[in-house]
């Protein structure tokens, strides 16, 4: 079996599953050169991944074949996996993305595959494609309990001053101009913990320069997000698109009252029961920080604890196996 993210390794474990992993880079068991999205494969590729793949009964595609941005990687692994076991986790697709726009015949789809969304918007846009899909929500373990007092110490946030975290890595449709503009008004430090990418460092220091908000970039070395969350007083999540968004239930499981932006995902994973307040305006959550409510952080984390946990997300797998009679 052949997987790439770690929840759905670790769920095919408690499956009873073998796991190898395989990637252009990164840590895992096997690397295969030109697997990376934005890589150009060489001539060898298809012959790389036969040798990589081989012995595996069913194989797991992780956005791969979903989003184009390595068209080469995904026809050679198509190719390789036609007639065979394999589930094709969708994150991304052409259409929901700037730059890509709605491809003929993308994604490729074979009859012994099986397709997986990460939500049901994109399994009913690929229903409407022709390609039957599954919804599998994913599952996040129990976190650590995060050392909120050093973190905060080696950031330099004063005492009793906001923390607003935005857990992202900085590209347009993260919307940190949302994030700083929320710091700004509830006089707050800001904390962006992922690197710009796709070309936007240039435009995040032309920001940062103009903020008023003390900003505070990257995790510094010897903290983990588990800190993070625990430093901080709130976490913003302004974003335009997600196909899931992992600090929505992150940022419940540590108890963190949580600001949304209005990409249309979050309306499905609100439906499951959580309360947030609206990235763009900055009232509900001032009220909420001045007058915090546990109930609603309570709530909020037993929602995630019972629909998003590892528990949940292998009883989803173990269900979608059976169904495909690869139980």
């Amino acid at each position: 079996m052949s997987v790439v993210a770690d929840h759905w390794g670790e769920a095919f474990r408690r499956l009873g599953r073998p796991v190898r992993t395989v990637a252009g880079a990164g840590r895992v068991d096997r690397i295969v050169p030109g697997l990376d999205m934005d890589a150009t494969p060489g001539p060898d590729l298809p012959d790389r991944l036969a040798e990589a793949l081989e012995g595996t009964g069913l194989v797991v595609v992780e956005n791969v074949c979903s989003l184009p941005r390595n068209p080469a990687a995904a026809g050679a692994l198509a190719a390789l996996l036609a007639g065979r076991p394999a589930i094709l986790h969708h994150h991304d697709l052409p259409w929901q993305r700037e730059g890509f726009g709605d491809l003929p015949g993308w994604p490729p789809d074979d009859p012994a595959w099986v397709h997986v969304t990460i939500n049901q918007r994109s399994r009913q846009e690929l229903a409407g494609r022709g390609i039957e899909a599954t919804t599998v929500y994913g599952g996040f373990p129990v976190p650590g309990p995060g050392r909120r007092a050093l973190a905060r110490g080696r950031l330099g946030v004063a005492p009793g001053r906001w923390l607003l975290l935005q857990p992202t890595r900085a590209i347009p449709r993260k919307n940190v101009p949302a994030g700083l503009a929320m710091a700004e008004a509830l006089a707050a430090d800001y904390w962006l913990t992922g690197p710009a990418e796709d070309g936007y460092a240039p435009e995040l220091e032309r920001l940062l320069a103009a903020t008023t908000a003390r900003a505070h970039r990257r995790v510094p070395p010897g903290l983990t997000m588990d800190d993070a969350y625990a430093a901080c007083d709130a976490v913003v999540f302004p974003s335009t698109w997600e196909g899931f968004g992992a600090p929505l239930i992150e940022a419940s499981l540590h108890r963190r009252p949580l600001a949304v932006g209005d990409y249309p995902v979050a309306a499905e994973l609100a439906a499951f029961g959580f309360r947030w307040f609206p990235a763009d305006d900055p009232t509900p959550l001032k009220a909420f920080l001045d007058h915090p409510d546990p109930a609603l952080l309570d709530a909020n984390h037993d929602i995630a604890r019972r629909r998003f946990s590892l528990d949940a997300l292998t009883a989803q797998l173990g269900a979608l196996l059976g169904s495909a009679g690869w139980s």
